[in-house]
């Protein structure tokens, strides 16, 4: 049946010619913009994914700014502790130099203050932005990821660099009461209110009697074993004690005395500041004994050690001293304090301490620290070779604030032999702190270089991801396009063939 009122061919023409041209429409906005998900009506799913992951990019990138950022700050701070590392090198070459009695120690000096200013000035400069790894002691973060849960929540996270202070500050003595500090300070070598140059003794007393001939008699002392044997006709215990003096005599050790006058007995005196002396007695088992050696503690009836004669200051190792906290040795009624740093040892306590001291250039006054190579208990030992007694005294106080790293360098003083002994030692531990400090910023900024590299790996990664989604196929677009521009061609042709059919019911009417 023909109707002049519906052409359902024409009708299925356009439809099919609409659907053409849609197609079409849809063909050139892809090759037009070069992507296949342009918004989110044409796939609401992949659309929100790729937005997501866009935007996640764009964090990365602003990640990546910061990490040169820090990366750059690092940089700074690290080749300025290296160049520190090698001026305090060659402090130690000038301290080395004026352990040398027949040198101008003065010039040395002079050299010394010149070197000490430009580290100074090292430290001040070592800034990025503004911003100074090489002075106080907060740690500086640096953002280095966006981490995306399952849920949708995003975190952020940080590479946490540790400030080196390489600073010469004194810091601030605490002022809290430091009742929780009492038992980190051992202080159980810290026998008397004073510390004097008074030497420490241990006394031989011979048995009573006679004692035959070829008997003998033994003393060893820091190693030196010497031996009296009874002559013809044997000898009362006043001669072997004198026998024996005059044999230790003559081995002429250093900082030990011997005293023979007193009768049947050998008094051995030691003056050595910081070294214990092993002494032990030893006879041939016959019936006239050596009874007793006393004198100093430590010692048994046969074998001991005489006391060093320096007064020793020993650090708990059941805890470690906390930033803000203050440690404090009164020597001869003046305070010489140290302020503990960030993640410092009770070792680093120790060093401040006798920084401090030394400071002070207390005439005979000299320090030295000792670690106990099994229990790890750090010490600081003072020793008084004046003839003024000096009295001693110890505190602890919390609410600090830390000294420097490099405390002390400004007060390195080697125009006297006490002076210049005392700043061998601490320039050696001032190298240490600024050797460890350049270590753990090069490790820092290696850690910043490989976060880096992974971000921008990660980077290319999500926008490969992104594109593999809604990025358009360009060969398959053209190849579609062609083939939707011939369909068009023929859809219109048979629109208008179709539109021509109801012509023909006029030849009904003719």
């Amino acid at each position: 049946m023909s109707s002049i009122l519906t052409n359902t061919s024409a009708m299925v023409a356009l439809q099919t010619l609409n659907s053409i041209n849609d197609n079409l429409t849809k063909t050139q906005a892809e090759i037009s913009t070069g992507k296949t998900i342009e918004s989110a009506k044409d796939n609401a799913a992949i659309w929100a994914i790729s937005k997501t992951m866009e935007s996640d990019v764009a964090g990365f990138q602003a990640i990546s700014d910061s990490l040169a950022l820090g990366e750059s700050t690092i940089t700074v701070a690290r080749s300025a502790t290296e160049t520190v590392t090698d001026l305090l090198t060659q402090i130690k070459g000038k301290v080395v130099a004026a352990q040398e009695q027949n040198v101008d120690r003065e010039k040395i000096q002079t050299d010394i203050e010149a070197l000490t200013g430009q580290v100074t000035s090292i430290v001040e400069a070592a800034q990025f932005n503004g911003l100074n790894l090489l002075k106080g002691t907060e740690d500086v973060n640096i953002l280095s990821s966006l981490d995306r849960q399952g849920n949708g929540v995003v975190n952020a996270s940080n590479i946490t660099v540790n400030r080196q202070d390489l600073s010469t500050s004194a810091g601030v003595n605490g002022v809290g009461t430091g009742s929780s500090l009492s038992g980190q300070i051992v202080n159980a070598d810290v026998a008397e209110p004073d510390i004097t140059n008074d030497a420490n003794e241990a006394i031989v007393t011979l048995g009573s009697g006679s004692w035959t001939a070829g008997q003998t008699a033994s003393i060893t002392v820091a190693g030196q074993t010497v031996t009296y044997t009874a002559a013809t006709g044997g000898e009362d215990q006043d001669a072997m004690a004198a026998g024996l003096s005059t044999a230790l005599q003559a081995l002429d050790l250093d900082g030990i005395v011997v005293d023979g006058s007193t009768a049947g007995t050998v008094s051995i005196s030691s003056t050595r500041a910081f070294e214990e002396v092993s002494i032990s007695t030893a006879t041939d088992a016959n019936t006239n004994q050596i009874t007793d050696l006393n004198g100093a503690s430590g010692l048994t009836d046969t074998s001991g050690d005489i006391a060093q004669r320096a007064e020793q200051i020993d650090f708990t190792t059941a805890a470690t001293p906390q930033e803000g906290n203050s440690y404090q040795a009164s020597v001869g009624g003046t305070a010489y304090f140290y302020t503990a740093g960030k993640g410092e040892s009770f070792a680093d306590v120790a060093r401040g301490l006798k920084t401090a001291v030394d400071s002070a250039a207390l005439e005979g006054v000299t320090t030295q620290v000792s670690i106990d190579s099994t229990t790890g208990q750090a010490s600081l030992k003072i020793d008084n070779n004046s003839d003024t007694d000096l009295s001693i005294a110890l505190a602890a106080a919390d609410g600090g604030t830390a000294s420097g790293g490099l405390f002390g360098l400004d007060s390195i003083d080697v125009t006297t032999n006490e002076s210049a002994n005392a700043a061998l030692g601490n320039i050696e531990t001032l190298i240490n702190t600024s050797i460890d400090s350049a270590a753990a910023l090069g490790s820092a900024q290696g850690r910043i270089e490989t976060q880096s590299s992974f971000i921008g790996k990660l980077t290319d990664s999500l926008k490969s991801g992104i594109g593999t989604m809604v990025d358009a196929n360009m060969e398959e677009a053209s190849t579609r396009l062609q083939a939707l521009q011939v369909q068009q061609q023929l859809g219109v042709q048979s629109l208008s063939i179709a539109n021509q059919a109801p012509q023909s019911i006029l030849s009904l009417f003719r």
